[in-house]
């Protein structure tokens, strides 16, 4: 439940900070904190991730996408999520820079409809667009509550559907890159932006220019491997280590091994070793110092 109340998000982050000592902090709440305020409901019953189960989604019918009305940033688990963002800055100071989870109107789409959402995105394109217009607007109100009132470095752009399992090119270019882009601009002048492509077969060349400073995929688990990206893109690139098999079940040689690879891989140019999606919270500990030594 820490994740949920501002006070004690911002205590787990700065106790992980000050155990580990990474460059920057990715400030991570509860999975359904951007969409709790529209009505979504879920519980956490021991996902080694974090995140929630969902229970009844609000939207059932096309309808729905329409009853969507823009939240208050200053509400719910938004409100408790910029209290631990403005909590984190005047304990790091200029230290330690933190970037904000944020997850696209798509993946909250997601979150609100589940299996429904790519029936909806063919069957009755204008609703859902519709939603996505009050998703977007939401999140828009949250980055500027984040600007207006905390020491905020960026964000961390959550990106679930740019993956050729989900969605056409066309699809993605419709639905979802035009408010990832509206979002992004929102953010300019915050100088650490950090892009996550989830999922296996991305659409790594349609996102390769976002303006952001960093790119992060499962790059050990699908292409293009982080050699392959370098000459693909001229962003930061952010992986080299599996977050299952490495770090939750592998050894510290394990991680050191991989660390190493990506590291020969970029030639330790415009890198950021991590993972390709969130570290398991079960997690050893000695894998993850053996990351931060790496």
């Amino acid at each position: 439940m820490d994740d949920r109340y501002g006070p004690e998000l911002a205590r787990a982050h700065l106790e992980f900070q000050q155990t580990y000592d990474f460059d920057f902090i990715k400030v991570t709440p509860s999975s359904d904190f951007m969409v709790a305020g529209y009505g979504a409901e879920s519980r956490w019953v021991g996902n080694e991730e974090g995140t929630r189960e969902w229970g009844p989604r609000i939207i059932q019918s096309a309808e729905d996408w329409l009853k969507l009305k823009p939240l208050d940033p200053r509400e719910g688990l938004f409100g408790e999520v910029v209290e631990a963002n403005k909590l984190l800055g005047e304990t790091l100071g200029e230290n330690v820079p933190f970037i904000q989870t944020i997850f696209n109107p798509l993946s909250q789409a997601k979150n609100l409809a589940g299996s429904r959402l790519l029936a909806h995105i063919r069957q009755h394109p204008d609703a859902v667009k519709a939603g996505l217009a009050v998703l977007t607007e939401s999140t828009l109100r949250f980055i500027d509550a984040l600007r207006q009132s905390t020491r905020a470095a960026g964000i961390f752009l959550a990106v679930q559907h740019a993956t050729y399992d989900l969605l056409t090119e066309a699809e993605y270019l419709d639905f979802c890159q035009p408010l990832d882009l509206q979002i992004l601009a929102a953010t300019e002048g915050m100088w650490f932006k950090l892009l996550h492509l989830h999922g296996v077969n991305v659409m790594f060349d349609l996102v390769a220019k976002y303006p952001v400073h960093a790119i992060n995929w499962h790059d050990v688990e699908t292409p293009p491997s982080l050699g392959e990206a370098m000459h693909r893109t001229d962003k930061a690139l952010c992986g080299g280590l599996r977050q299952w098999e490495t770090m939750l079940r592998g050894t510290p040689e394990t991680v050191q091994a991989e660390a190493k690879a990506a590291l020969e891989a970029t030639g330790g140019r415009r890198f950021i070793l991590g993972t390709g999606c969130v570290t398991p919270i079960i997690a050893p500990t000695c894998n993850i110092w053996a990351a931060r030594k790496a």
